[in-house]
């Protein structure tokens, strides 16, 4: 399917037009038709030539509705402008092309109606001017007449030229879907409607309301008035919810794919086309089919900070406008370049921000993501329409190299300030480096770690315990000299103190190989095990425990905790009867 919208000014045969081409009533309110004026979105759609289908979003002409205009424009990516070729260009035909090119609209149709009443000649030229210095560049033009006929099949033909040109939508896209219209049908319960500009809907899939991350299930789809399983872009839908309020939700909101949006009230946008320097403070934002009321902060000759009434589902690279209400003309076009910008609260924080954005272009870019936020999670940059193609440093945290490099350093670094300044502490608690080095994530410690730097019990500190500080070495010489003739009679607690071991000494000294401990003030010296199990192999096996302690010369309080120890090491085993052998 094939979806245009119709621009142009008031009363020049823009439904007219529809009506000709479709054959149904694109004005959906009897007001509208005893007027003779198109007040809100119509819609109506009809076979092509080529077999295709082209769905036509006919829009009011009269400046009084200008944002239901906005609301039928902002999700379609082609227009067909009509001109009137009796009255030529107007003041709304201007104000139309300009919402156009704000919005970036690159590919469109002219037709030039009411050619039985005027020669359609120069109204042909002037628009096709005017058109030619926009986004949309030079345009077809085709003359008809919605009352005789004139010219119609030809508009068909160029329509279908029109719809071979546009670029292949990308089916695979998270859904976005602007919601245009909202009503009740009894028996169904809400429906909405919008176009469906990428991806695919399918009955029975759950979607999110952009304004409350509400769940919303598809109960059905229509699609040029039939009943669908699925509906694929372009398109216009009709999607029925099930369970969900008609108040919930209305022009404005949209349906989007769970989790691959991010909501926000803050964006960076760069003005487009020629940047007003006396921009108001206050405008009306225009995306999709959303106005939502914004302030505006200047920060660089073309970029500003917007803040939003209220969130919306924004990417980097959407195309929106500006318009002053008060002054009914478009203040201008922006391209969202940063959807989570960073607070502006130091001096100078707004000139450093416009020097960051001169560099963007509103295209995503995954490496200046990186660059700019050193360490995002892939599911943000997702939300924020950034492809997250590279490999998480830990979880699903991303991280730009160089930064990833110099945090590397930087832990390095800081465990060795610890360590000096700690040297009895088994090295640098993991939240104590967390915040050292400002991560958000403990995971992202533990994935910067290297050996000879490793992670034990909660802190970070070398693989090998190393030199121990002075006092400890010669306290532990000291037990080495006066229990070098009895290795297995372990220093009691007071002498322990009285040698200057206290719990972090002893802590240390295990660390570094220098003490064995059994139990809580139970130590000996390391060399103690193997020599334990060379006495205890030369006892008749089994062994009790009592002949283990006499074998050993050591008291039960040891004896239990050792032979304990080198049962879980495998060097002897314990017997039903509570007696051991020696494995050999």
């Amino acid at each position: 399917m094939f979806v245009v919208a119709t621009a142009g000014h008031v009363d020049h045969g823009k439904s007219t037009l529809v009506r000709a081409l479709t054959g149904m009533e694109p004005d959906r309110w009897a007001e509208e038709r005893r007027r003779g004026m198109t007040i809100d979105l119509g819609f109506a759609w009809t076979t092509l030539p080529s077999g295709g289908t082209v769905a036509f979003v006919d829009v009011p002409g009269h400046e009084r509705f200008v944002p239901n205009m906005l609301a039928g424009v902002g999700p379609v990516p082609a227009a067909l402008i009509v001109v009137a070729a009796d009255e030529g260009w107007m003041p709304q035909s201007a104000e139309h092309l300009a919402a156009l090119d704000a919005l970036g609209v690159a590919y469109g149709l002219l037709a030039v109606t009411r050619a039985d009443l005027a020669d359609p000649e120069p109204a042909t030229a002037r628009a096709r001017a005017e058109i030619a210095a926009t986004s949309l560049g030079a345009v077809e033009a085709v003359a008809v007449s919605g009352l005789t006929g004139a010219g119609l099949p030809e508009l068909r033909a160029a329509l279908d030229r029109l719809a071979a040109g546009l670029p292949a939508p990308s089916v695979d896209d998270p859904v976005r879907l602007w919601v245009d219209r909202s009503f009740t049908v009894r028996g169904s319960g809400t429906v909405v409607t919008g176009t469906l500009g990428a991806g695919r809907l399918r009955v029975g899939d759950e979607l999110e309301l952009a304004g409350s991350d509400e769940p919303v299930r598809v109960r059905g789809l229509h699609s040029l008035g039939q009943a669908r399983s699925a509906a694929t872009a372009v398109a216009r839908v009709a999607v029925n919810l099930r369970g969900t309020p008609r108040d919930r939700l209305g022009r404005g909101d949209a349906l989007l794919t769970p989790g691959r949006f991010h909501r926000t009230d803050l964006v960076d946008v760069r003005l487009t086309g020629d940047p007003a320097a006396d921009l108001p403070a206050n405008l009306t934002l225009h995306v999709g089919s959303a106005a939502v009321p914004v302030r505006v902060r200047p920060l660089g000759p073309d970029t500003v900070r917007l803040r939003l009434a209220r969130p919306l589902p924004l990417l980097v690279g959407d195309r929106a406008l500006l318009r002053d209400p008060g002054r009914h003309h478009v203040a201008g076009g922006v391209r969202v370049l940063d959807v989570a910008p960073p607070p502006l609260a130091r001096r100078g924080a707004a000139v450093s921000r416009a020097k960051v954005l001169a560099d963007l272009d509103g295209r995503p870019d995954l490496a200046g993501e990186l660059r700019r936020r050193r360490l995002v999670r892939a599911g943000t940059l997702i939300r924020m329409g950034v492809p997250a193609h590279a490999a998480p440093v830990a979880g699903d945290w991303l991280a730009d190299p160089e930064h990833w490099a110099r945090l590397g350093e930087q832990l390095i670094e800081e465990v060795a300030r610890y360590t000096r300044e700690h040297p009895l502490e088994p090295g640098m608690p993991v939240d104590a480096l967390r915040q050292r080095l400002s991560l958000p994530d403990r995971v992202l410690v533990e994935a910067l770690v290297r050996p000879p730097l490793r992670i034990h019990a909660g802190r970070v500190g070398a693989a090998s315990a190393g030199a121990l500080p002075e006092q400890v070495a010669r306290a532990v010489q000291r037990v080495r000299v006066e229990y070098a003739d009895r290795p297995f009679r372990a220093p009691e607690a007071d002498r322990l103190v009285d040698l200057g071991l206290g719990p972090r000494e002893i802590g240390a000294a295990v660390r570094a190989g220098a003490l064995l401990r059994l139990a809580d003030s139970v130590v000996l010296l390391p060399d103690a095990l193997d020599e334990a199990v060379r006495v205890l192999a030369g006892l008749p096996q089994p062994f009790t425990l009592s002949a283990a302690r006499q074998a050993l010369d050591t008291t039960r309080r040891v004896a239990v905790p050792l032979l304990e120890l080198l049962d879980r090491r495998g060097a002897t085993r314990r017997l039903p009867d509570d007696a051991r052998i020696v494995v050999t």
